[in-house]
């Protein structure tokens, strides 16, 4: 059921940078300018932080079965995706498309965790891994589809991915059954057990670790292109850009594996820890020789995702059975707020500042991660 899940999380999450991929071809087409995927971006994430606030408030994922929710959710955002393409030409359309996708992006991403955490509570860090792994890797795709632009036509790219959607729907719904000992679905909303997320020492730690990371990833995510364009252009570009990002399935799924020596929370807290030096390093590594250059951004790459799932299977792990699902989507929303600010912050900051003596704020986040993770070490370390 693990290949599964991970497949169908692959295709389900290929919906967030759909219109990434095609954005140039769109701006030679309509005579878009170059700051119109801004915009975009930033509809579809407030459109996930909007869906997953909804869906944490009203328990959607633990009041009805998660396979369901995970299914409907993915042919919602095909459909979305569908609706997008039939009206491409309408900018502010294709804006309100972009926000209903990442509102059904919402039933998706954590809802694909929680089925993980209800078939595998005793490997969850490794299970995680492959399934932000799958995350990462399908984010990332975007540069390598920019890449292939001049090869596929931008309509069958997005056709493509909606059609991507819907398979993954239909991947959980067949081929992975509702788990015979699941929790009992709930039947009223979890306000106390959302409070967790601040009131138990141990889901507080991991969420607010978790937020640290957030405000780093995908800053550095918008913010690696910038980095390359100082060395690199065109497809080039695009291809190491893919590396960089992708790359942080290998950190996902390596971390995985390493949890069962180190656990989550030293696995997370390093993670966390080497992200947080590369944006220390930056003023220095951003002149340093291409070799060093590109070894410092495939190590960032490794660790600014490698330590997502397991923040993600320590709150599952402490967080209340029953509300499991409502939690993570939760600390997602709040999560994706935390990198929304990041971003518009960084970006317009590019402006007026050189990135080499800008990518050290970013250390603000891990080292602050850090610090809410204190408590969860020194349990592991008297285990």
């Amino acid at each position: 059921m693990l290949p599964a899940l991970v497949l169908a999380q692959f295709g389900g999450t290929s919906l967030w940078f759909a219109i990434n991929a095609v954005m140039p071809d769109l701006q030679q087409a309509f005579g878009w300018p170059i700051t119109a995927v801004a915009p975009l971006t930033s509809a579809l994430q407030f459109g996930f932080i909007i869906g997953t606030l909804v869906f944490a408030l009203l328990a959607i994922a633990d009041r009805f079965s998660a396979r369901w929710v995970f299914f409907l959710c993915a042919m919602a955002g095909a459909g979305c995706t569908v609706g997008a393409w039939a009206m491409v030409e309408h900018y502010e359309a294709l804006m309100l498309w972009r926000f209903a996708t990442g509102f059904f992006l919402a039933g998706i991403y954590p809802v694909g965790m929680k089925i993980a955490a209800q078939w595998f509570p005793q490997g969850l860090g490794a299970a995680l891994g492959l399934l932000v792994g799958a995350l990462v890797l399908g984010s990332a795709s975007a540069h390598a589809l920019r890449a292939l632009g001049q090869a596929l036509p931008w309509q069958s790219l997005m056709l493509g991915v909606a059609a991507l959607a819907a398979l993954s729907g239909l991947i959980v719904l067949w081929l992975i059954p509702e788990p015979h000992h699941a929790h009992p679905k709930v039947t009223t909303l979890q306000w106390r057990a959302l409070g967790t997320v601040w009131t138990d020492p141990k889901v507080r730690a991991s969420v607010l670790g978790y937020f640290g990371h957030m405000w780093e990833l995908y800053t550095v995510w918008v913010l690696v292109p910038l980095i390359l364009a100082t060395r690199l252009e065109g497809a080039a570009l695009s291809w190491v850009a893919f590396w960089v990002l992708g790359i942080g399935a290998f950190g996902c799924m390596a971390g995985g594996w390493l949890v069962k020596r180190w656990g989550s929370a030293k696995v997370a807290t390093v993670q966390l820890l080497i992200s947080g030096v590369c944006c220390l390093l930056a003023p220095a590594l951003m002149n340093a020789s291409d070799a060093v250059f590109y070894l410092w951004l495939t190590i960032w790459g490794i660790t600014v995702a490698g330590d997502s799932p397991q923040f993600s299977a320590l709150t599952a792990r402490n967080a209340p059975p029953q509300a499991v699902g409502s939690v993570l989507t939760l600390t997602n929303s709040i999560g994706f707020g935390i990198s929304i600010v990041s971003i518009m912050l960084f970006v317009e900051l590019t402006k007026h500042s050189h990135l080499g003596s800008l990518l050290p704020w970013l250390a603000i986040g891990p080292a602050l991660g850090l610090i809410a993770m204190r408590p969860l070490l020194q349990e592991q370390k008297a285990r």
